[in-house]
């Protein structure tokens, strides 16, 4: 038996998992290009939050629920990270070395041997009325697994210092205000306005839609600020750079150990919440993030706020020199 795959004007089902955020919003864009690289008629069956966000910015693409199919399905294709991580079955290549998003084009066929096209999800704010009249930035500082998050003590205290310095309203915007495992809880930055809370995406995408810029780790709420379309002060040091979206105001310290994500050599192990897997129980324990500094990283937001002309100080002693 020979056949010849052929997509065109068939239907083709894409199904991608569900309980995450970031892997979503990441591969997703890849579905967009796959229908029109083949023309095909594109069923995505994904979680019903995620679809709502997606059908306005993506309108020829069809939804399922997670546990749909159409009738007459052609072919299908699940989106994934896929472990033990020398899985071949399931993806072409290895995602440690090849990035998290980057693994969606492998899986489609839209990467044939070289760097496939970097594309970012597109998410629309459905209200665009501006709720919140002061300038102010949105941060995340809550994650998944403590080796995510910027575990250097005096880090967000003084970001958020200098934003304030700056002019800016700081709106912590994370799902939760406490998080954590075992020994160690993480709580949102001192300084920062708590807007924390199990609410809809899509009321964090119109918060975002108005903010100057979002500050971040590597994890779903930095795609989502991403998608929105604002400038995305990245913090990481226990992925590389290519792993994520690009962005010019990403910082990471490569003077000490990091990348362990993206080292072939190790796995993550999703149990641990404290998987540090080179240095744990050391003294040097997650100093991938502990040696970024909160100066390498206000000097960044500096940088970002000099190339988009964002001075809110100055624009608020003009709005009293013409009330004067």
């Amino acid at each position: 038996l020979a056949h010849d795959l052929d997509l065109k004007g068939k239907k083709v089902l894409i199904k991608c998992p569900t309980g995450i955020l970031g892997d979503i919003l990441a591969w997703f864009p890849y579905a967009e290009e796959f229908r029109k690289k083949h023309q095909c008629e594109l069923y995505c069956s994904l979680a019903e939050d995620l679809a709502e966000l997606f059908k306005p910015a993506y309108p020829q693409i069809n939804y399922l629920k997670p546990e749909e199919r159409p009738e007459g399905l052609y072919a299908s294709y699940y989106l994934g990270i896929f472990f033990p991580c020398d899985d071949r079955l399931h993806q072409p290549s290895d995602f440690r070395v090849r990035g998290l998003h980057k693994n969606a084009a492998m899986i489609l066929g839209l990467d044939e041997g070289s760097e496939p096209q970097d594309v970012s999800i597109r998410l629309l704010p459905k209200d665009k009325t501006r709720k919140i009249k002061e300038p102010y930035v949105c941060i995340a500082a809550q994650s998944s697994s403590q080796a995510k998050y910027w575990n250097n003590g005096s880090g967000w205290l003084n970001v958020v210092k200098h934003l304030k310095a700056k002019g800016y309203r700081v709106l912590c915007i994370d799902r939760e205000n406490v998080y954590g495992m075992n020994s160690r809880f993480n709580i949102i930055p001192y300084g920062a306005e708590d807007f924390t809370g199990k609410l809809p995406l899509q009321e964090r995408i119109d918060l975002l839609y108005h903010a100057d810029f979002f500050i971040g780790l590597s994890s779903g709420l930095s795609w989502v600020a991403n998608g929105v379309g604002i400038p995305v002060v990245l913090i990481s040091g226990f992925t590389l750079p290519f792993n994520e979206f690009p962005t010019p105001y990403r910082v990471i310290n490569y003077h000490v150990c990091n990348g362990c994500w993206n080292d072939s050599t190790v796995v993550f192990d999703h149990k641990d919440f404290e998987w540090c897997p080179r240095l744990k129980g050391t003294e040097r324990q997650f100093e991938c993030s502990r040696y970024i500094t909160p100066e390498a990283v206000n000097k960044v937001i500096d940088r970002l706020m000099a190339d988009h002309r964002l001075d809110p100080l100055a624009a608020k002693a003009k709005k009293r020199g013409e009330k004067k």
